[in-house]
């Protein structure tokens, strides 16, 4: 009698988590849904837009960081964003010995706390149409709104368009972008 009790309490938590995940609001990103329930890391495994990213974040030693409680709000460039750079420099940066460029560029992409697109246009709006948000690589980047989306400007003058906002994480949010940002 136990293990048919065991075995319907199994089969009945499996189902409850099914219904959960179905009930989940979720963006589609790279082909594949981003499950609020999930990390940062857990989601961008499956996007087919950003195997670049997945790549560099591990070569940086970032997978436990972006997988640990955050919050954080991750500006996730995608493979076209990675394109765009000169030939040879993805490939260069995730060499072991460029570990450290590498792991600066990445962070700079990450603010701490969880900012949503409605946060980051209060931002803008509060701050006189910019907002300068403190990246966890020590720099900062430049918001400021262009139509109806959001524009990100790096500290060498480069920007990048905000594509696809509020993709919820559990540790946080991404916004992904069409541009690397470089600090």
């Amino acid at each position: 009698m136990k293990t048919l009790k065991f075995a319907f309490a199994i089969t009945t938590l499996l189902a409850l988590s099914q219904v959960s995940f179905a009930q989940e609001k979720t963006v589609t990103v790279g082909g594949a849904p981003m499950y609020p329930s999930k990390n940062i890391v857990e989601n961008a495994v499956n996007s087919k837009d950003h195997t670049t990213l997945v790549a560099a974040v591990k070569a940086a030693g970032l997978v436990e960081t972006l997988s640990g409680p955050g919050p954080f709000t991750v500006f996730a460039p995608t493979n076209k964003a990675f394109d765009k750079l000169p030939k040879g420099t993805v490939e260069t940066l995730v060499k072991p010995e460029n570990k450290q460029t590498l792991t600066g560029i990445l962070t700079y992409h990450v603010v701490s706390g969880k900012m949503s697109a409605a946060d980051l246009m209060k931002a803008i709006t509060d701050g006189g149409g910019k907002a300068t948000l403190k990246t966890v690589a020590g720099g900062t980047l430049t918001a400021m709104q262009k139509g109806k989306k959001i524009e990100l400007t790096d500290a060498k003058g480069g920007t990048a368009t905000v594509t696809i906002p509020d993709v919820n994480q559990s540790n946080g949010v991404i916004h992904v972008i069409d541009t690397v940002l470089m600090p």
